[in-house]
């Protein structure tokens, strides 16, 4: 059994708006409307519903440094870390700067700075002056934050797809367990682009409708944008990491495999490492993209890990697939989830149609809550190679 490691008040940025209040009043309600159809993510006049921050975003320090840097991407980064500064000011005061890391999941950086620069080389013949290589590399977002915080430990960037940002949770804990760092900050972000809008609607996997998660009428995923993270300790706190599991099947370089093998294996991996057995789960955030396959494979791994029913929802509907962001912002919904006064439990946003070739799953209504004694939570996340990874979280006491 695992021991056990204590998650701060996440700071998140989302379709759901900023900060945990906001998130908040809008998840349990099951609000949609931060789902846009916008162009321009697809070239000519083709539209696209993706989860977008409506919010206004700080620019970054006007130096040369933070100008290298400066990306939509880091922007998000640092209005998710805003909300987590006193926690990470209290720990900076306490232990040396090299024993606090950073650890984040990204799949696109700042590729939107770069699409716009060579946007610009094709018109204009050269790249514009604000056009720094840094902006769009894959491991900028933890270097970045590193070195605006003063930070000295590990700093390292997890992509791995959809898995990323619970990845790097998983690798937060690592570095403690260790004995490398004694406090991380770690989470996921991600920022729309066209080449991830584009790729997906490529792969005919997205649609311009509100998804579907689990209904016979689902017809792809809407890409969404956003930050989430936490500070990591030792111990417990309010919320605490109880247990992590990872498997990868390397099935198909983009489908799952179709039975869920691999998902119950993360599943059952993280029941083992918490301790706990399915009964205890109280509650269970799906990955659930919308997709036929992803949801098909995801209902047949559930259906044997909780042969007795488990209360599930999939938040994508509100958020849009943050891609690189979800597994560390579906982790913050549920401990939103967890800490909740009334113990109010996401809703299941959907057309109520259920696919009839799929065991049916105990999806949650409006209003709905954790059963007394439960408060522990699971959330899947699963990716592109067959990544699969599942987490714990549960409350103290």
């Amino acid at each position: 059994m695992s021991s056990r490691f204590a998650l701060s008040r996440p700071g998140l940025v989302s379709a759901l708006g900023a900060g945990a209040e906001a998130a908040c009043a809008r998840l349990f309600a099951g609000d949609t409307s931060g789902m846009i159809v916008e162009s321009g993510w697809l070239g000519g006049a083709a539209t696209a519903r993706v989860g977008k921050f409506g919010g206004a975003l700080r620019p970054l320090p006007d130096d040369d440094w933070h100008r290298r840097h400066a990306s939509r991407n880091n922007q998000l980064l640092l209005a998710a870390f805003a909300q987590i500064e006193d926690d990470f000011r209290a720990v900076f005061e306490y232990f040396a700067v090299d024993r606090i890391g950073v650890v984040l999941g990204t799949s696109t950086s700042g590729v939107a700075e770069g699409e716009a620069a060579f946007a610009t080389h094709t018109r204009d013949g050269c790249l514009p002056d604000s056009f720094a290589y840094e902006q769009m590399e894959i491991g900028d977002p933890a270097v970045f934050l590193a070195r605006h915080l003063g930070i000295d430990g590990p700093a390292y960037t997890v992509s791995t797809a959809c898995t990323s940002g619970g990845k790097a949770l998983a690798s937060a804990r690592l570095l403690i367990e260790a004995g490398f760092c004694d406090a991380v900050v770690t989470g996921g972000v991600d920022s729309l682009c066209r080449l991830t809008v584009g790729g997906f609607t490529a792969l005919e996997s997205t649609t311009t409708e509100i998804c579907q998660p689990l209904s016979r009428n689902r017809r792809g995923i809407n890409i969404g944008e956003g930050a989430a993270l936490f500070l990591m300790t030792a111990g417990t706190g309010p919320v605490t990491l109880l247990g992590i599991g990872e498997s990868s099947d390397a099935h198909h370089i983009s489908a799952p495999e179709p039975e869920g093998r691999g998902a119950e294996a993360a599943m059952r991996a993280a029941l083992a490492d918490a301790g706990l057995a399915p009964t205890d789960i109280g509650y269970l955030n799906l990955h659930a993209t919308a997709t036929p396959k992803n949801d098909a494979m995801e209902s047949l791994a559930v259906a044997r890990v909780f042969p007795d029913g488990v209360p599930v929802s999939g938040t994508k509907p509100m958020t849009g697939h943050t891609l690189g962001a979800a597994g560390a912002l579906e982790a913050a919904i549920c401990w939103l989830a967890l800490t909740d006064p009334a113990g109010r439990l996401p809703p299941h946003v959907w057309d109520g149609h259920s696919d009839p070739d799929l065991p049916r799953l105990d999806t949650v209504a409006p209003g709905r809550c954790f059963a007394a004694g439960r408060r522990v939570a699971m959330s899947n996340s699963f990716a592109f190679g067959g990544n699969n990874l599942s987490l714990i979280l549960g409350v103290s006491g």
